[in-house]
């Protein structure tokens, strides 16, 4: 077992100290050399480093560029701690290789942080907007051309792959029913139990049956469908047009003269619009379903009541207030999903990073439109 006697012996004289550096200095010995060194007074912050540590070699029998190294980097770290170090007594066959070693490995500097100015703000602030204002003007540009390739298959129903369609109006349409029903269904549940409770404290529990059925009706069952939809279809589009971006297929399309938007986006497009509005009608009897099932159990009314009451409290055009959003919520949410597809690069990393964007961008600009037609309906009065 080999103790620090065998390659360093430290003299203490006051405040300096000497180190005499014994035998062979290789990389044979290199991972022993380097753990001694470590326990060092004053290494990695443990004990009190001397003000001064001269490093004899005149002991040393053999020196490589490993053995260099170990030295050269003893040196500087000390000097970083603020402790002068000297070499004495150096072989002049070990000279050239020590002052390369020293030269190649030069004194390491923690880099000053970072300054930032008000201008540096301002700055990037202007970049992020002159970014949003770039890729708004790209998207616009995105939905101009979906507009004039669906205009030609209106006029050349032949071009339209109705098989994709229906494909795509069965993965996002039928196989999205389950989550949006379960979630239409126990937002109508906790409506209804809020309602219910907050209500009954002035005697009104009875309109809570009024709160369910316009509150899923009108803002709710299509909001809630079309944010499921945003995370689920709008981030598969993305993913799925994205890794064919990455594999060369869109590529491949368009040196066989196919527009991509016209076999890629077009079909997501139409099969969205198709199944968005049916999966909206299909959440709104859930959520009306299970706030029902609440009013019964805690309203103290029958089913049928329940039933009665909801007739006169909603109307066809608070129904038609939500299904009107449904198209537009569908075409926004594909268009996003299909636009952060077409700008992948080529590598994974930006497949998983523009999806999730996409995905935040979608549901974003749902959340605004829903606005918008909250204030556009109020002011007309609907």
């Amino acid at each position: 077992m080999a103790t620090a006697a065998d390659w360093i012996s430290t003299t203490q004289q006051g405040p300096e100290a000497i180190w005499s550096l014994n035998g062979d200095w290789t990389i044979h010995h290199a991972e022993e050399i380097d753990r001694l060194l470590r326990r060092q007074p004053g290494a990695t912050g443990r004990g009190d480093r001397p003000h001064r540590i001269d490093l004899d070699l005149s002991n040393l029998t053999s020196l490589d560029s490993a053995g260099a190294w170990l030295l050269a980097r003893l040196a500087r770290d000390y000097r970083a701690a603020g402790t002068a170090v000297g070499l004495v007594h150096v072989n002049p066959r070990m000279q050239g290789l020590l002052q390369r070693v020293i030269d190649a490995a030069p004194e390491e500097k923690a880099p000053a942080p970072p300054r930032r100015s008000l201008a540096d703000w301002v700055a990037q602030i202007g970049k992020a907007v002159l970014d949003i204002w770039n890729e708004t003007v790209d998207l616009l540009a995105f939905f101009g051309a979906l507009a004039m390739v669906t205009m030609q298959a209106a006029m050349r129903p032949r071009r339209l792959r109705l098989n994709s369609v229906v494909s795509h109006i069965e993965q996002t349409g039928l196989n999205a029913m389950p989550i949006v029903g379960l979630i239409s269904f126990l937002v109508g549940v906790v409506l209804a139990y809020q309602g219910a409770d907050q209500l009954a404290r002035f005697g009104a529990q009875v309109f809570t049956v009024n709160m369910v059925g316009i509150s899923v009706l009108r803002e709710m069952g299509i909001l809630l469908t079309a944010i499921v939809v945003a995370g689920r279809s709008g981030s598969a589009f993305t993913a799925q047009i994205g890794t064919m971006k990455v594999n060369e297929e869109v590529d491949a399309l368009e040196t066989m003269g196919l527009n991509p938007i016209e076999v890629l986006v077009l079909p997501r497009v139409l099969a969205l619009v198709i199944s968005l509005p049916l999966l909206t009608f299909f959440a709104d009897l859930m959520g009306l379903l299970g706030g029902g099932l609440m009013c019964v159990l805690l309203v103290d009314m029958s089913f049928h009541q329940y039933l009665a009451l909801l007739r006169q409290a909603i109307t066809v055009s608070q129904f038609g207030v939500g299904m009107i959003k449904a198209p537009v919520f569908a075409t926004l949410i594909a268009l996003i999903g299909c636009f952060e597809g077409m700008r992948v690069t080529g590598s994974a990393e930006s497949v998983g990073k523009l999806t999730t964007k996409s995905v935040v961008e979608g549901i974003f600009l749902v959340i605004v439109f829903d606005a918008f037609f909250s204030i556009l309906f109020s002011m007309l009065g609907i």
